[in-house]
């Protein structure tokens, strides 16, 4: 019986029931204290802010989709894409995901497969797990070792590749 005195809680260490010094309507209209934690606000500033560039899209790994993309987001393959991508965006191919078609973006990425043409890039990147079959037309091409490629590449803009050099 000692023991179990000992071990319990004393009376002085239970909070009292507190009582509300003003109704709940008063403390509902009350400004929020910013030093104050609250779950509501926490759970607010983990939202993440929506980009001003646009949204991003996914086609998950387990997924395959024929068909057309077009829009003004952004877009990221991780599974099989059968179809031409125009995106005013940035395209993603992910490593192991492929992609069957023609692409306009803004920026490529890729670390998967791509099988068709890239026009009018302002940027290509070729990582070192990516895969291009098709040719490349865009201001700035990286290349990444142990990357592979079979086309053609055009890279730099159009008005220095057509000036002649003074002599």
């Amino acid at each position: 019986m000692a023991i179990f005195n000992q071990q319990s809680a004393s009376k002085r260490d239970i909070p009292a029931p507190v009582e509300a010094s003003k109704p709940i309507e008063t403390a509902l209209k009350r400004e929020p204290d910013p030093n104050e934690f609250s779950p509501v606000a926490s759970v607010a500033r983990a939202v993440p802010v929506e980009r001003s560039e646009g949204k991003e899209s996914l086609i998950a790994s387990d997924l395959t989709i024929e068909g057309k993309i077009e829009g003004a987001g952004h877009i990221r393959i991780a599974g099989r894409f059968k179809g031409d991508v125009h995106v005013q965006g940035d395209l993603t191919i992910e490593l192991g995901a492929k992609l069957n078609g023609g692409v306009r973006a803004r920026k490529v990425t890729i670390a998967g497969e791509l099988e068709g043409n890239i026009e009018s890039a302002q940027r290509v990147e070729l990582l070192a797990s990516g895969v291009m079959v098709g040719d490349i037309k865009a201001e700035t091409v990286t290349v990444a070792a142990g990357s592979r490629m079979k086309g053609q590449v055009e890279f730099g803009s159009s008005d220095k590749s057509s000036a002649k050099p003074e002599a």
